[in-house]
């Protein structure tokens, strides 16, 4: 008798996402924590404690994600931790961000102020989306994100958030 998971394919592989929470916007802001989803589903959240020079703090954009300079400086961890840690994670894989330029700019400060090469490449999720799933993107994020029990925000959380939305669009209509 064949054995049912023999008969059933394995699980897509999906892309990489990532998401980035911020000390605030704009020229001085630096990253705070980075969370990243896996191809497998598997997640990993980054806490960052700040380099001594990284001072902006923007009190609205703490009030969005929820991490304090004191969180950050009891549980952050070293730049130059996170960005090996990263790479080790994403070497030669595509990343892909729903806020490109906002999260590129912060990731390549934390690469540059670690002194580290960064290994991946971070892409923007039009790149992976067709006309009609840019379109039905939020309506089906929301369903998403109404579906899951989260009891915080985290950048790990987001970037989950991201990759089943896309794997949400990807089972309802035409792939790209």
């Amino acid at each position: 008798m064949d054995n049912l998971a023999e008969q059933q394919s394995p699980p897509a592989r999906l892309p990489v996402f990532i998401d980035v929470e911020a000390s605030g916007f704009g020229r001085n802001s630096y990253p705070v924590e980075i969370g990243v989803a896996l191809e497998n589903g598997r997640t990993q959240c980054f806490l960052i404690e700040p380099a001594h020079d990284w001072t902006h703090w923007d009190e609205q954009a703490e009030a969005l994600h929820g991490i304090s300079r004191s969180i950050l400086k009891q549980h952050g961890i070293a730049i130059n931790i996170v960005a090996r840690a990263l790479n080790e994670l994403l070497q030669d894989k595509v990343v892909y961000s729903d806020a490109w330029g906002n999260d590129q700019s912060w990731v390549a400060r934390l690469y540059y102020d670690a002194g580290v090469r960064q290994r991946f490449r971070l892409a923007h999720i039009l790149e992976l989306l067709n006309g009609d799933q840019v379109e039905r993107w939020e309506t089906r994020k929301r369903q998403v994100l109404g579906s899951m029990d989260l009891s915080r925000h985290r950048a790990s959380n987001d970037a989950r958030i991201l990759q089943l939305t896309y794997r949400e669009l990807l089972q309802s209509g035409e792939p790209r």
